[in-house]
């Protein structure tokens, strides 16, 4: 598919690094694979209710530590047991940043239809600064990456296709970002994803 977007690795900010097509296609087959067995009931996946009342138009299944806005918990709203975070899922966070001592203990695994995006926010949820690691699969999106002080400019926008591994840490941990819009019919079916976008996010919780 023709991009107005560079397709080269860049540093986006400060500590905010994209590369494209980091996964192999095999990697994001299994994936695919994985994030269907974790969606299913139950402590599967559910569309997030805010404190607001407000519900997220992405679906969300958590691994090692279920996110009930804002804090994170064993179990799930429905005091089902967060399913366990994979020791394999580690790895490849671990591979992501370069670094074998990262060890990420928590994943949310969010799905977007075609109608689906996330407003601005921060991942300010878990107790530790360490980078938080971005997979996405299937369907591309436009992905807002924004600064540490507010929702407003100055931003960045890149386009994230499947494969595409982002990583934001140091002075671009607490950035807010958000997906404006999600790109229908650009995944690729080999992947096993026949529409929609899956979004892999790996974080260091900080908890015991």
């Amino acid at each position: 598919m023709d991009s107005m977007f560079e397709r080269e690795p860049a540093e986006i900010a400060p500590g905010a690094v994209h590369t494209p097509d980091w996964l192999n296609l095999d990697e994001q087959r299994r994936l695919v694979v994985a994030c269907r067995e974790w969606a299913a009931q139950p402590a599967g996946m559910r569309h997030t209710r805010l404190p607001s009342g407000g519900v997220m138009s992405v679906q969300t299944v958590c691994l090692g530590w279920h996110w009930i806005p804002y804090r994170y918990s064993r179990v799930t709203e429905d005091g089902s047991p967060v399913k366990p975070m994979p020791d394999w899922l580690t790895e490849l966070g671990s591979r992501a940043v370069g670094d074998p001592g990262y060890r990420p203990d928590v994943a949310l695994v969010n799905f977007y239809d075609q109608a689906a995006k996330m407003g601005m926010h921060q991942d300010k949820d878990e107790r530790s600064d360490a980078p938080v690691v971005s997979l996405s699969i299937g369907d591309s999106c436009v992905f807002r990456f924004g600064n540490t002080e507010h929702r407003n400019r100055p931003w960045t926008d890149v386009e994230l296709r499947s494969g595409d591994l982002f990583v934001f840490g140091g002075p671009s941990r607490f950035a807010y970002h958000g997906v404006t819009k999600t790109l229908p019919g650009t995944g690729d079916p080999a992947t096993g994803l026949a529409a929609g976008r899956i979004n892999i996010t790996l974080r260091v919780s900080g908890l015991d």
